[in-house]
């Protein structure tokens, strides 16, 4: 048997995008075997390398959806349990976490940040994190410097770009949006932001719509998951 590499595609060359991009994105979780408080959540979290932490994080991956970067990815960890603590006791790095994604799903759904009508709190109810895998969003990109000599500069989530902005139109009217790199490229290895469906190609990744469809029984899950 023979092997015909010709119709192979070419090796990527690794370059980054570039920083300050604007881009639409779709986030898939990947499992760290560690259980969350949910019953949707089992095995999702992700433990740090030091067996002495109580840090658990969501291990997070991105790829553009469209455009001239699409299918590229890149990867987060988002702490949502354990670290230092604010004054109450709550985990501050859930706090950065918990704000992040709250703003995913008003860039996946249009929703006004400032709406805290019922109808639209209804839609950021989760039943776990494990609804947060297949979210659609506008994104900000930025390039982080590697602190490592072993390891090269990443692409990291910048911000969510939320309805209120105008560059959150413009991608999603598939505009080309000029990037806007962003004042500080630190080396800090967050586990937050300062900031298919994932088996799905760019193709088939589709922004979930703001009204949910009628529907005889309402389904499991959040409304935007569900549309």
């Amino acid at each position: 048997m023979s092997f015909d590499m010709n119709d192979a595609e070419q090796q990527k060359t690794g370059e980054l995008v570039p920083d300050g991009t604007f881009a639409k994105v779709a986030m898939s979780i990947r499992p760290g075997g560690i259980d969350g408080e949910s019953e949707i959540d089992r095995a999702l979290l992700k433990a740090p390398k030091d067996p002495s932490s109580d840090v658990r994080m969501l291990d997070a991956e991105f790829t553009i959806a469209e455009g001239p970067h699409a299918r590229r990815k890149f990867w987060q960890l988002f702490t949502v349990a354990g670290g230092k603590v604010d004054e109450q006791g709550v985990s501050i790095g859930w706090k950065i976490s918990k704000g992040t994604f709250r703003a995913m799903i008003d860039s996946a759904l249009g929703l006004d940040p400032k709406d805290m009508s019922e109808a639209t709190k209804e839609k950021r109810i989760l039943r776990g994190l494990a609804d947060l895998s297949g979210i659609t969003f506008v994104a900000k990109i930025r390039v982080e410097s590697s602190d490592d000599p072993r390891y090269g500069d990443s692409n990291k989530l910048d911000r969510v770009v939320v309805p209120d902005e105008p560059e959150w139109r413009k991608v999603m009217d598939g505009e080309d949006v000029p990037a806007s790199p962003s004042r500080s490229r630190g080396n800090a290895k967050s586990s937050s932001p300062q900031p298919a469906w994932s088996a799905k190609t760019p193709a088939e990744i589709q922004l979930p719509p703001a009204s949910p469809s009628p529907a005889a029984a309402k389904p499991p899950g959040p409304a935007w998951l569900n549309g």
